[in-house]
């Protein structure tokens, strides 16, 4: 069996920090490490339209916001296929075929869409049903493409585990036809989930407490230095600290090195130090908020610089989606021909079906 990666991002904005520390970096790992057969991007753009209908130029303009940041931070599209969800018609047609094999019960009880729901404020007038049959549409999206490996954050889980769930109903009605997916979480546990500046659970362009891979230097110091949120306890520098909880300390967690102290922090070797004169008192926030813009810009700044000259030719990277989404309409066609065979709908490819309506006919007049 091959081993095929799938993944992608909604186009709804720009892509920040946190995509980057939660899926983004381990993506180029994965397409440089040589352990794959296939990686696969999806822009979801019809997921994305499900609580954006509304308002579907948000979702096309960014399209192309999200595929700078992927080149910028060092996506391969001769080594990843970049492609666009509504423009593979097989992954519709897989959806409406998976949805027979779930029920709206099933549906309500998967705890992601419930936080999703409760998140967006959906009542249950108000609550497009695309939304609410999402599950559904990711398992397309997964086995469109026969992928075994999917990389999820923990929040995720419940999603792809309903997608297994339909895996395995189809198989065992029609016949071993479709790929059974795996999680692949990542391992570094402070990466899972970076939250927003302020100490919000997820970052969101909404609430403003985002850093997004494209914001300039200065912007990135504006948000650490007047947004970042620390410990409320600490209020003065001989005051013990709590690195728990603390935002500065949870995204050195997720992008430090030791080398950094080196650079730009000598008085520790690594940040296990730092932490530890911070909980015993004597180290200000201002010390540590200075260290995490230099670890950032470290960071950002290779990927702005990318990112600036991309920007410069947008017709390369129309021609890198629109190349990548053909050879995925090739990919999805294929497995959606597999699916209707094994469910034998597939009534002008195969001419034994013919010979049956022959036969039904002829028991019928006698």
């Amino acid at each position: 069996m091959k081993n095929i990666i799938l993944t992608g991002d909604r186009p709804t904005g720009r892509l920040h920090l946190g995509h980057y520390v939660g899926s983004l970096k381990r993506r180029v790992e994965l397409q440089n490490s040589g352990n794959f057969d296939e990686i696969n991007i999806l822009i979801a753009d019809d997921q994305a339209l499900t609580d954006n209908a509304d308002d579907p130029g948000k979702i096309r303009d960014n399209i192309v916001n999200v595929v700078l940041d992927y080149l910028s931070v060092g996506i391969d599209p001769a080594k990843t296929t970049i492609c666009v969800q509504s423009a593979l018609p097989a992954l519709h047609a897989l959806t409406f075929y998976y949805m027979n094999l779930v029920t709206t019960a099933r549906l309500s009880r998967n705890p992601t869409i419930k936080a999703e729901i409760q998140m967006r404020g959906f009542s249950d007038e108000g609550l497009p049903a695309g939304f609410f049959t999402y599950p559904v549409s990711q398992t397309a999206d997964i086995t469109a493409f026969d992928a075994n490996v999917v990389p999820v954050g923990e929040d995720q889980l419940p999603m792809l585990e309903q997608a297994r769930e339909i895996v395995e109903k189809f198989n065992k009605i029609y016949g071993e036809t479709l790929v059974l997916p795996k999680a692949m979480i990542p391992e570094n546990e402070f990466q899972r989930r970076l939250p927003g500046v302020d100490g919000k659970a997820k970052m969101s362009k909404s609430l403003g407490n985002c850093i997004y891979l494209s914001d300039t230097a200065a912007a990135v110091k504006k948000q650490v230095n007047g947004k970042m949120y620390t410990d409320p306890l600490h209020l003065q520098i001989s005051d013990p600290g709590h690195t728990e909880g603390n935002v500065v300390f949870t995204y050195l967690d997720a992008l430090c090195t030791d080398e950094h102290f080196a650079e730009y922090l000598p008085d520790y070797a690594n940040l296990e130090e730092m932490k530890e004169h911070y909980r015993r008192g004597g180290l200000g926030d201002g010390v540590c908020k200075k260290f995490l813009i230099n670890v950032l810009e470290e960071t950002l700044s290779p990927i702005r610089t990318e990112r600036a000259k991309w920007e410069k030719d947008i017709s390369s990277v129309y021609d890198i989606i629109s190349s990548g989404t053909a050879a995925a309409v090739e990919k999805t066609n294929a497995t959606l021909a597999r699916v209707r065979k094994a469910m034998r709908i597939n009534y002008f490819d195969d001419r034994s079906i013919i010979k049956e309506w022959e036969t039904l006919l002829k028991k019928a007049n006698q």
